[in-house]
This record gives structure tokens, C-alpha cells and sequence, in this order.
């Protein structure tokens, strides 16, 4: 039980709640209410096996700074509690738990598979060379809600571009507050990142109207697919948990960019799902 709870602590399996809701959104967006459950199964399983290789590859590259890096003394991999060759075990088998959903979904999704994992695997070493590596990190976050779509509608639509470039943007301006911890760690090892590039300051309010672009894109997937009103509740709600969590920080104060403050933002992707679904419902 201790290496499996290693396992899940290596792969960040609470972190689903950031990807997870919005492929769900793609999907029901997509079927225009409640998805098959042969679709919901496979889009899940789809989106465990990404996320799951995506953060075990991401811990192994990473592995050599996570080892001197004050705050990550106690992950999986630098403690020793999972070995090199069980991370790379495990990606191996998400990959092939990914491979094996998308097979069982509409046919594009196994020709457009390589855009979806081309980020995942890019995004560990964005830091080494780019300031942009947190816009490669939104890429990668973006398939999710595409990739539901197209899983269960087996096209592509100018409303579901929109919805991936709004996740995108804002987990990329989550990950840009996120990064302003470690720009004194980034700065003595050479990494990048926008903290480093335009100072603490200068990033903050990057992220600030990052996360503006991102409200206003779910407004725009709202009138592109003629949602109810209630869809733009929650994307009130969405706007307003972020304006608290911007309120909380500053570039003198980053003490509140906690695992708290990390999990909180969970909040905007499970608020836009719960009234994604229920608007679908209410034109019924």
C-alpha cells in the first residue's frame, strides 16, 4: 500500500481535477448533454493515461533539480519511495492504457494522438531553454476538453478551439503565479520562466490578464454554442475564484501560493463542468 500510495503521490492523481472536468465538459458539450457510457469510459481512461505518463515523465526529467530543490524533498522519486525504473514502467503502461482508449474512440483520435502527447513530453524541458514553457504546459492542457470533443463527435469545431485556448491560457497563468516561488532556485540553476524573464511583478501581471483572456474565451464558447444563461454563472464564478486567488498574492508576499491555494484553483474547471451541464439540461 505504501508503494502504491508513492505511485499516486508521483503522478499527482489530485491534480485530475484540473484536466478532468474540462474533457468532461468537451464530451458533454460535444454529445449535447450526457455522453455514452461507452464514450465516458474511454475518454476517462484516455485522460488518466495521459495525465498519469505526462507527470511521471515530468518528475523523471526533472529529476536531477527536484533533487536540490528545497520545496520537493519529500517527492516520490527524490526520497526513493518510487525507483527510475518504476516511473519509467509506469509511462509505459499509461501510454498504453491511452493508446488502447483512443483506439476505442472515434477514429480521429488515433490520427491526431501525436498532438496531444508531443506537449506532455516537450513541456519538462521547455524551462531549460524558454521563458514560454508555461504557454507549452496550457498546450498540453488544452487537448483535454479537444481531445472529449473530437472523441465523441469526431470533428473539430470553432467552439472547442476556443474552449482549449481558454483552458490553456488559464492553467498557463496558474502555472506563471505558481513558477514566481522558485525564481531565485531558477535563476542559480539557468531555468526560465516568466518570473525570471520579466521579474515577480511583471509576471503577476501577465497572469492577471492572462486569466482575463480566459474568462472572456468561456464567455465566447457560451455564444458560439448558444448555451443558457446559467452557463454564465458559472463562468462568473470562475472569474471570481480567480480574482480572490490574484487578491491574496503579491510580489512581496507569495507565502498564500500554498497546496491549498494549488488545489483551490480545481474550483474553475469544476464550476464551468457543473453549469456546462446543467445549461445543456435547462434548454430541454
Amino acid at each position: 500500500m505504501s508503494k502504491l500510495k508513492a505511485h499516486l503521490d508521483n503522478i499527482a492523481l489530485s491534480h485530475s481535477v484540473f484536466a478532468l472536468p474540462f474533457a468532461y465538459m468537451g464530451a458533454f458539450l460535444a454529445a449535447g448533454g450526457f455522453p455514452s457510457a461507452h464514450d465516458l469510459l474511454w475518454v476517462t481512461l484516455a485522460m488518466i493515461g495521459a495525465r498519469s505518463a505526462a507527470l511521471a515523465l515530468n518528475n523523471y526529467i526533472d529529476l536531477k533539480y527536484d533533487r536540490q530543490h528545497p520545496r520537493f524533498t519529500k517527492r516520490p522519486m527524490v526520497t526513493g519511495a518510487v525507483k527510475t525504473w518504476e516511473a519509467i514502467l509506469l509511462i509505459i503502461v499509461c501510454l498504453l492504457v491511452f493508446f488502447l482508449a483512443a483506439a476505442q474512440l472515434q477514429p480521429l483520435c488515433l490520427k491526431l494522438w501525436p498532438l496531444a502527447l508531443i506537449p506532455l513530453v516537450v513541456y519538462p524541458y521547455m524551462k531549460r531553454f524558454s521563458w514560454t514553457c508555461h504557454l507549452v504546459l496550457g498546450v498540453a492542457l488544452a487537448a483535454a476538453p479537444v481531445g472529449a470533443w473530437i472523441a465523441v463527435a469526431g470533428e473539430v469545431s470553432y467552439a472547442v478551439l476556443f474552449l482549449g485556448l481558454s483552458v490553456g491560457v488559464w492553467i498557463a497563468a496558474f502555472d506563471v503565479i505558481y513558477g514566481c516561488q522558485d525564481v531565485a532556485f531558477d535563476k542559480t540553476h539557468g531555468l526560465n520562466s516568466m518570473a525570471v524573464r520579466f521579474g515577480v511583478d511583471g509576471a503577476l501581471k501577465l497572469s492577471k490578464y492572462m486569466h482575463g483572456i480566459s474568462i472572456f474565451g468561456f464567455m465566447i464558447v457560451g455564444v458560439l454554442l448558444n448555451l443558457h444563461f446559467i452557463y454564465y454563472i458559472g463562468v462568473a464564478l470562475a472569474a471570481i475564484v480567480l480574482i480572490y486567488q490574484h487578491s491574496i498574492v503579491s510580489p512581496d508576499d507569495l507565502r498564500q501560493v500554498t497546496q491549498r491555494y494549488f488545489m483551490r484553483n480545481g474550483l474553475v474547471s469544476t464550476l464551468l463542468f457543473i453549469f456546462t451541464v446543467i445549461s445543456l439540461y435547462m434548454v430541454r
